[in-house]
């Protein structure tokens, strides 16, 4: 659903934080429909990386954001990325599910600390005088366009910026 109050690109994204810290929270208290919100996280962080991936984080590197700061923010969105996908393809009912879905929580907190605390990548953003009402909008048009997509054909399969290796193999269960 659009929202029709324009946001400027901070305020979009943490808005998205907000968003899926009580998504977080519902599904650490929830006794039933864990599938469902845990469905709704990954769609949400799917859809934010990518945000700041193809918009938000071009944008603070070409004004002059910090590199290490910058690499740091894709490399916690890689992680997060192989989480996403293992919750994606599970369900409450397998083992680790709650353990994945903590971490992923725990993973997020960091990530949104270190965007948001003084000095972060918002800092920055707002430092490096870049036009944070343009690129709310932006994000705004390609976060609809994103979610209408993925509602339509599930999430896609994760694409990692930082990560080479081939993926582990799985140990055989005992």
């Amino acid at each position: 659903m659009p929202n029709s109050k324009k946001q400027d690109a901070i305020t979009l994204l943490k808005t998205d934080h907000r968003k899926v810290e009580a998504l977080f929270e519902k599904y650490e208290s929830a006794r039933s429909k864990k599938a469902d919100i845990a469905k709704q996280i990954c769609m949400e962080l799917t859809v934010h990386t990518m945000l700041e991936e193809e918009i938000f984080y071009p944008a603070c590197r070409e004004a002059g954001a910090e590199s290490d700061m910058m690499d740091e923010a894709n490399v916690e969105h890689d992680g997060a990325k192989a989480l996403i996908a293992e919750l994606d393809q599970g369900s409450p009912d397998d083992e680790f599910y709650d353990a994945k879905v903590k971490v992923l929580s725990e993973e997020i907190k960091h990530h949104v600390k270190e965007e948001e605390k003084r000095g972060g990548i918002f800092t920055s953003a707002r430092q490096n005088e870049l036009d944070l009402d343009a690129l709310g909008e932006q994000l705004a048009a390609r976060k609809e366009e994103l979610m209408a997509q993925f509602e339509e054909r599930g999430l896609p399969k994760p694409v990692t910026l930082t990560m080479k290796a081939p993926p582990p193999e799985q140990r055989a269960s005992a």
